[in-house]
């Protein structure tokens, strides 16, 4: 039975796994996007998530408290200035795992874990695009009784 075993301790110390998730997490919101194995990915999604929410509201406390999980003084500053300005609308789900694969070396199952709000190509076919409603009563019918008066009156004034 696994009562109480809530986290993935990923075969590591506590000391060496904060860290690493740390690290992970600082990676994360520098480059975007990053490459690891699928369980290392699924503790970070846990790591970093509450982390974004966190950034939505800017207050001394919220980056006091990120900055004692994250460690590094420009992720922080970028995850509070670009990040949350792009994902503010967002209820939740800020990041994205994808599965890759095996790892050659050691067959280990390989994950990308991404931002959502960075990847334009997922993005892009989900842009709210503007459409306009038109009656079809008043816009076809004007044009279609204007179009042949035309052409009878120019076939008039050539004879």
């Amino acid at each position: 039975m696994r009562h109480g075993k809530k986290i993935n301790h990923l075969g590591r110390k506590t000391a060496h796994r904060k860290s690493m998730l740390a690290n992970m997490g600082c990676s994360l919101i520098e480059h975007k996007r990053i490459n690891t194995t699928v369980a290392k990915a699924k503790a970070l999604k846990q790591f970093i998530e509450p982390l974004i929410t966190k950034s939505k509201l800017d207050t001394t406390h919220n980056r006091r408290i990120v900055m004692a999980r994250l460690r590094q003084k420009e992720a922080v500053a970028e995850l509070f200035r670009d990040v949350a300005a792009k994902i503010g609308d967002r209820p939740g789900g800020y990041t994205r795992i994808i599965k890759l694969g095996n790892r050659l070396g050691d067959n280990a199952d390989m994950a990308m874990i991404e931002l959502v709000d960075y990847n334009e190509i997922y993005n892009a076919d989900k842009s709210p695009k503007k459409t306009t409603r038109r009656s079809r009563r008043g816009g076809s019918k004007t044009t279609e009784t204007t179009a042949p008066a035309t052409e009878t009156k120019t076939t008039n004034e050539e004879e």
